[in-house]
């Protein structure tokens, strides 16, 4: 296989950098104006910023700094020194936007004239957000969204904020979960180490939705539509179903040996993969063979090979 030239890698890594600086706006914005006033992120290194800007006024990005210093000793000791880089890039770019976006900043910076829309009473406190406490369920759905398109988009983008993304990007590489699930696991704790010390309860609930939209979201922004199907067909005429398989679809085929359960008789079980939108195709040329043919349908997580784009994201050094 032939390997990138420098300049190609350059252009790789710039592409990279560039791309988490896109996606950190996403992840300031889900933040700042949405989720971090009304205390409801949903966990990570931003939830336990809330606790150390509610006791000492710590700025939310400045908090998220300090937090994860000690975490980077595990990145670059576990997943590699790429991630490591990238993940302290993305951290600082993510944490810095997290302040640089915030409402107050845009006040002061003159890009906002007037910040009276954006100043609300929530809990006896003044905060800055863009809806107000009668649109909570409406800050936690786009917070999260927006949240969410900017995690994905950094993991595309080999990065991460820091944090809790790396034990979730260690605990995929090494268990092969998605990004959302493993993003759902090590949040748990942290959303009710939140509600605990700032002693709200509605906050578990306001965590768990956050982090439930968000984990969706996530995958969705890393990995793209699960657009890949695998078929099943059980026929007595596959011979020929495989021949307009490879001439309207250009795909391949495997022969499985089968033996069917009501007469016990030798069966060819044909597999093939394909792109969901070449289902129907797929449909009308077995129907149009075999009328009594049977067909399974299932989804396919991920493929490698020949007409396919993998949907993993490598986060080692390679």
């Amino acid at each position: 296989m032939k390997k990138l030239s420098k300049k190609q890698r350059l252009q790789r890594d710039i592409g990279h950098f560039a791309g988490i600086i896109f996606a950190s706006v996403f992840f300031a914005i889900g933040y700042s104006w949405f989720l971090l006033p009304y205390n409801m992120a949903p966990g990570g290194v931003g939830g336990l910023s809330q606790i150390l800007n509610h006791f000492f006024g710590i700025p939310n990005g400045l908090s998220m700094i300090a937090i994860n210093i000690p975490l980077f000793i595990i990145s670059f000791i576990f997943i590699g020194k790429s991630f490591g880089t990238k993940s302290l890039y993305g951290m600082l770019v993510s944490a810095f936007m997290t302040d640089l976006i915030s409402l107050p900043m845009l006040h002061r910076l003159g890009l906002i004239a007037d910040l009276a829309p954006y100043t609300h009473i929530s809990g006896g406190r003044t905060i800055y957000a863009m809806l107000g406490p009668e649109d909570l369920f409406l800050s936690a759905i786009a917070g999260s969204v927006m949240l969410g398109i900017g995690l994905g988009l950094i993991f595309r983008f080999r990065g991460s904020t820091g944090g809790t993304d790396i034990p979730v990007a260690l605990i995929k590489q090494k268990a092969n979960i998605s990004i959302g699930m493993g993003y759902y696991i090590v949040e748990t704790g942290i959303i009710l180490l939140v509600a605990f010390v700032l002693g709200d309860l509605k906050l578990l609930i306001w965590g768990y939705l956050n982090l439930f939209i968000t984990t969706k979201i996530t995958d969705l922004a890393s990995e793209g539509l699960p657009y890949i199907k695998g078929v099943y067909i059980i026929s007595d005429d596959v011979d020929e179903i495989r021949n307009d398989i490879y001439e309207k679809l250009d795909r391949g085929v495997t022969y499985f040996k089968g033996t069917r359960g009501f007469n016990q008789r030798d069966t060819n079980v044909l597999f093939c993969v394909l792109n969901r939108r070449q289902v129907p195709i797929l449909t009308d040329i077995v129907k149009e063979i075999d009328p009594d043919a049977f067909m399974i349908l299932t989804d396919v997580y991920d493929v490698l090979g020949y007409g396919f784009k993998s949907r993993k994201l490598n986060l080692s050094d390679n």
